[in-house]
């Protein structure tokens, strides 16, 4: 289904001509497939400040507690979640006004709020006015979207009536008792998580740009991806001797890895006609993420060990470590099943890259052993997955693609 362009309510001619905001029709390559506009870019480019303020939240221990993890998780699930909520609005609805350009760079000052208040959770409301800010703005969004087709009244409806409770509790957490304040933000996030499920029947007659929004998602998964990287940079120290510069490349041939996997298997298209409503496929990248997020964290920590020639790892960072090596396996298996049945080639592929990060990261205590042989583990997972994945993208081609 093609999506609607919004037409009204809008800027008067004269308004947005006084402020030189004319149309801007979103961006299409020559087969007419949709692309990210340079405003869909600039939202992405607060958001990776976002990312780094909470995986600032971990700090330079290299033996976190739960509950700080689970605090960092929690804190992305928000930033994701509220980056998300546009993309989905994004790939239904046509960007093409000067309206619409506003509204989205008050959007962009509720995520600058965002990001500011994530180091002072939850003794600081900044997080939730952040959120409030951009998820009203998505709010006025879907209003403004409703009357323009039968199909845009059933789909806002869904959003309107679950986005508009999550959005009244938050606004309820600024009066609660700080210690109260994470319980309403939990509750309002299992309602708004729920609803793109509760009201599958509805957006799936509705499918989303089945280009758009895996393009937009991977692009956020490489923002997140470089934030991992970031991590390992900052840990380098400066001048580093040859042998800490050939730890840091080994480190390095990890995520890199992670990247060359992740867009082979975007850019092969398998999911193209199976993204429906999209929610699994964009639920699956929140744990994806996350893990990604914590990937690099943890790299970071096991350079700096190494630099401080710490004899042993700790345990809890190497479980961290081997944690989120493992989930990013499991999701990148859960996103190839949405395309197809995996072969016994495919499970005993996803099974190696499993098996042997655990194994290594649980016995293996000696910081540049350990990180030697998980990034050649994690590198043979990629060349075996990577030419699984070309196969089958070579035998899903369609002439068009």
């Amino acid at each position: 289904m093609r999506r609607v362009r919004t037409a009204a309510p809008h800027l008067p001619g004269w308004v947005a001509a006084w402020m030189g905001l004319g149309g801007q029709t979103p961006q299409a390559d020559e087969a007419g497939h949709r692309h990210a506009t340079w405003l869909e870019l600039f939202l992405d480019l607060i958001f990776v400040y976002a990312l780094a303020a909470v995986v600032r939240r971990l700090g330079d221990d290299p033996t976190p507690s739960p509950t700080a993890v689970l605090a960092v998780l929690g804190l992305f699930v928000v930033v994701q979640w509220a980056w998300m909520g546009q993309v989905y609005y994004d790939t239904r609805f046509d960007p093409d006004d000067a309206l619409h350009r506003l509204l989205v760079l008050v959007a962009l000052v509720g995520a600058g709020a965002m990001t500011l208040g994530v180091d002072e959770v939850p003794e600081s409301v900044l997080l939730p006015i952040g959120y409030l800010i951009v998820r009203g703005v998505l709010l006025l969004l879907y209003l403004r979207a409703r009357p323009t087709s039968p199909a845009a009244r059933t789909v806002t409806t869904v959003y309107l009536i679950g986005f508009g409770a999550g959005w009244l509790i938050w606004l309820a957490s600024l009066a609660a008792p700080t210690e109260l304040r994470p319980v309403l933000w939990v509750v309002a996030m299992v309602i708004e998580l729920a609803t793109p499920w509760l009201g599958v029947r509805w957006l799936n007659n509705w499918p989303v740009d089945n280009r758009h929004l895996p393009e937009r998602i991977g692009q956020f998964t490489i923002i997140v991806l470089g934030s991992a990287l970031a991590n390992l940079l900052f840990a380098v120290p400066d001048h580093p001797p040859p042998p800490m510069i050939v730890t840091a490349a080994i480190a390095f041939l990890i995520p890199a890895a992670v990247w060359w996997v992740y867009t082979t298997f975007v850019t092969t298209r398998l999911l193209q006609t199976r993204l429906r409503g999209g929610q699994a496929y964009s639920y699956l990248h929140i744990p994806l993420g996350g893990a990604l997020l914590l990937l690099g964290w943890a790299l970071g920590q096991v350079v700096r060990l190494v630099d401080d020639n710490v004899a042993h790892l700790p345990l809890e960072l190497r479980l961290l470590l081997g944690a989120s090596i493992v989930v990013w396996t499991a999701c990148g298996l859960a996103l190839y099943w949405l395309w197809t049945r995996p072969s016994a080639a495919r499970l005993a592929i996803a099974a190696y890259g499993v098996v042997s990060v655990s194994v290594i990261t649980t016995t293996v205590r000696q910081p540049r052993l350990m990180l030697a042989l998980v990034a050649a583990a994690v590198v043979g997972y990629a060349v075996l997955l990577s030419r699984r994945l070309a196969r089958a993208g070579a035998a899903n081609r369609t002439p068009e693609g």
